[in-house]
C-alpha cells in the first residue's frame, strides 16, 4: 500500500471494528444475562402479588368470584387498545392440591399436569419455549405458577442489540470520513514540504528551512539538508577540479602545440630534435599533473567518508617503499628506512598513508642531487602521536617560501612538477586528525614531518 493515508486509514478502521466488535459481544452476552435477571424478579414479584391476592380473608363464594374475575381480566391481556403487546406472551396458572385449575390467564399453556418443580424452571409445551416460576403455598395448599414465552425476551434481547450495533455501524462510517479528513490535516505539512520541494529550482542546493515545522518532520528536514550540503560539497570538487584542471593544462597545451609547430617548421635535424625533446618534457609534465589531479579527485571523497580501520603504520610505509624503490634506483637515488623501536597503530586508512608518503617521497627526490639518499624515519613523539619523517639532501627552501607550498600548483621552482603533491598530502593528513610541517634541517636539506595521533588504547 502506497499511501500513508490510505495505510493509517485501514490499520485504524481495523482496530477500531475489532474494540466495537469485541464491546458488542461483551454487551449482547451481559444484555442477556441482565434482562434475564430482570424478568425473573418480575416474575418472582408476580408470584408473591398474585399469592396475596388469592392469600385474602374471603368468603369462599367471593373467593371464586375473585377467581372469575382474575380469569376474565387475564383473557383481555394483549387484546386492550390500553396495555402492552407483551402482555398475551406472559402468563399465570395456579392448581389446589388436587391438580385443579383454579386460576389460569387465556395465554397459559394447557399443562397436561401441574407443575411441580419450585422456583424457575423451562418447559416446552406445543413447540413453544416457556420459562416459570412455580411459588408453592403449603399451608394453602396451592401451586401458583407464573410464565412468559422465551421469544419475548429473545426479541427484547435482539431488539437492544439492533439499537446499540447499527448506530455503532453508522458511526463507523461517519467516524472513517472523520478520520479520513483527519489524516489528510495531519499529513497536510508533510504535502507542504513535497510541494515546496517540487517548486524549487533544480540546481538550487540551499538548505530547506520551513516553519512552522512538526517535530516529526524535524529529522527529516535535518536528513534533506544533510543531503543537499554532501550534493553541494560533491559538485565544489567537480567544479574545482575542472577549474583545476582547466587552468593547470592550458599553458601546458598551448606550449606542446608550439613545441609541435617549431617541430614541423624546423628544417634542420638539430632544432627539430630539440622542438622534440621539448614536446616529450612538456607530455611528461601534463602526464603528471594529470596522474596528481586524478589522486586529488580519488583522495577527496575517499578522506570525507572517514571510515577508518586500525593501520599497521610501519607495514605500510614498507609496502609503500618496496614499490618506490625501483622508480628511485632508476633516478640514481637511494631510499633509507629507520625505524625506532615501538608500536605505530593508528586509526586512519592505509591507502591514503601510502598516497601520503609516495608524494613525500616524489617531492623528496624532485630536490635530490644525483647519487643523494632521501632518508625515511619512523618515530614516536610521547604517547599520543607517531611521527613519520622524509628528509631530502637538496638545497633546501627560503624560510618565507615554506606556507607557500602547500598551495595548489605551486611548484617551488620545479618547472616539470605538478604543485599538488604537498596539498594532498596536507588534506590527508588533516582528515587523519594529523598535520604536516616542513623546514629546513640542520645539516641541510629539506625536512617534511607528518604527525600522526596514536590509535586509541594503543600502547607504546
Amino acid at each position: 500500500m502506497t499511501s500513508l493515508r490510505r495505510r493509517t486509514l485501514v490499520l485504524v478502521l481495523g482496530l477500531l471494528l475489532l474494540g466495537t466488535l469485541t464491546i458488542s459481544l461483551y454487551n449482547f452476552h451481559d444484555s442477556r444475562h441482565e434482562i434475564g435477571e430482570i424478568y425473573d424478579a418480575q416474575l418472582a414479584q408476580s408470584a408473591r402479588l398474585l399469592q396475596g391476592a388469592i392469600h385474602a380473608q374471603l368468603p369462599e363464594e367471593q373467593r371464586q368470584a375473585l377467581y372469575r374475575a382474575f380469569n376474565a381480566a387475564l383473557s383481555q391481556a394483549g387484546s386492550h387498545r390500553i396495555g402492552h403487546p407483551y402482555e398475551g406472551k406472559m402468563a399465570f396458572q395456579v392448581w389446589d392440591r388436587e391438580g385443579h385449575s383454579l386460576i389460569r390467564s387465556s395465554s397459559a399453556p394447557a399443562f397436561e399436569q401441574p407443575v411441580t418443580t419450585p422456583g424457575f424452571s423451562d418447559q416446552t409445551l406445543y413447540d413453544v419455549n416457556w420459562h416459570g416460576f412455580l411459588l408453592p403455598d403449603e399451608r394453602h395448599g396451592l401451586q401458583i405458577w407464573v410464565g412468559e414465552r422465551e421469544d419475548v425476551r429473545q426479541d427484547l434481547v435482539n431488539r437492544i442489540v439492533r439499537h446499540t450495533l447499527i448506530p455503532n455501524l453508522i458511526g463507523i462510517v461517519v467516524l472513517s470520513a472523520l478520520i479520513w479528513l483527519a489524516i489528510g490535516w495531519g499529513l497536510r505539512p508533510l504535502q507542504n514540504m513535497a510541494q515546496i520541494i517540487r517548486k524549487r529550482h533544480g540546481g538550487s542546493l540551499e538548505p530547506l528551512q520551513l516553519t512552522p515545522l512538526p517535530r516529526e518532520l524535524e529529522p527529516m528536514q535535518a536528513a534533506l539538508n544533510r543531503l543537499l550540503s554532501q550534493i553541494e560539497q560533491l559538485l565544489q570538487r567537480e567544479r574545482r577540479f575542472i577549474g583545476d584542471a582547466a587552468h593547470e593544462m592550458r599553458t601546458p597545451l598551448a606550449t606542446l602545440r608550439i613545441h609541435a609547430q617549431n617541430a614541423l617548421q624546423a628544417s634542420q635535424a638539430e632544432p627539430r630534435n630539440k622542438a622534440l625533446n621539448h614536446l616529450l618534457g612538456g607530455v611528461d609534465r601534463l602526464t603528471r599533473v594529470v596522474n596528481q589531479l586524478l589522486t586529488l579527485a580519488r583522495v577527496e571523497p575517499q578522506v570525507a567518508r572517514q571510515a577508518w580501520q586500525p593501520v599497521d603504520l610501519e607495514a605500510t610505509v614498507r609496502q609503500a617503499l618496496v614499490e618506490l624503490t625501483p622508480w628511485m634506483l632508476g633516478k640514481g637515488l637511494e631510499l633509507a628506512l629507520e625505524v625506532q623501536p615501538g608500536r605505530y597503530l593508528i586509526h586512519g586508512d592505509g591507502p591514503l598513508v601510502e598516497i601520503a608518503l609516495q608524494n613525500l617521497v616524489t617531492n623528496a627526490a624532485n630536490f635530490s642531487p644525483e647519487g643523494a639518499e632521501v632518508e625515511v624515519l619512523l618515530s614516536t613523539d610521547g604517547e599520543q602521536h607517531l611521527v613519520l619523517s622524509v628528509r631530502d639532501h637538496g638545497p633546501g627552501i627560503d624560510e618565507e617560501k615554506i606556507e607557500r607550498l602547500f598551495e595548489r600548483f605551486y611548484s617551488r621552482d620545479n618547472p616539470g612538477g605538478a604543485g599538488l603533491g604537498l596539498s594532498i598530502v596536507e588534506m590527508i593528513a588533516s582528515h587523519l586528525g594529523g598535520s604536516i610541517t616542513l623546514g629546513n634541517h640542520p645539516d641541510g636539506g629539506l625536512l617534511a614531518t607528518l604527525l600522526l595521533p596514536r590509535a586509541p588504547h594503543d600502547e607504546p
